[in-house]
C-alpha cells in the first residue's frame, strides 16, 4: 500500500470528498485506511457495569469509519500526488564493524521526484 500512518491525505471520491486528514490507522490486509475526520458514523454503545468506577456510561459515540484506500490520495505540501518507488543503495555495517552495500526501497512523490 503507498499510504501509511501519519500521512495527510485528501478524501478524491465519496460524501466526504475534499476532505483532508492525517490517516491514524492503516488496515493494508482489507486495503482501508482510517483518516482522521472523515466517515464520521455514530456508534450506539451498552452500559457496562464492571463495579465502581470502572464501568462505562452508555450513550451514542461519534468515531472515524474505515474507507478504501483508493478513495484517498497522499498530499505533499498540500497538493496530491501519486507515489512511486526508488531503490537506493546504501551501505550498512556489520556488528563485527564490517561494511557491505544494500537496497532501500524509499517512496517518491511522480510529480516532483521528491523523497516522501
Amino acid at each position: 500500500m503507498n499510504i501509511k500512518k501519519g500521512d495527510n491525505v485528501r478524501v478524491i471520491s465519496g460524501k466526504d470528498k475534499g476532505a483532508e486528514g492525517k490517516v491514524i490507522a492503516v488496515f493494508p490486509d482489507r486495503q482501508r485506511v482510517i483518516v482522521e475526520g472523515v466517515n464520521r458514523v455514530k456508534k450506539h454503545t451498552k452500559v457496562t457495569d464492571q463495579g465502581g468506577r470502572a464501568g462505562t456510561t452508555g450513550g451514542i459515540v461519534t468515531t472515524e469509519a474505515a474507507i478504501h484506500v483508493s478513495n484517498v490520495m497522499l498530499l505533499e505540501d498540500g497538493t496530491p500526488v501519486r507515489v512511486g518507488y526508488r531503490r537506493d543503495t546504501v551501505t550498512k555495517s556489520r556488528p563485527d564493524g564490517s561494511t557491505y552495500t544494500a537496497e532501500r526501497s524509499v517512496r517518491i512523490s511522480r510529480k516532483t521526484g521528491k523523497e516522501i
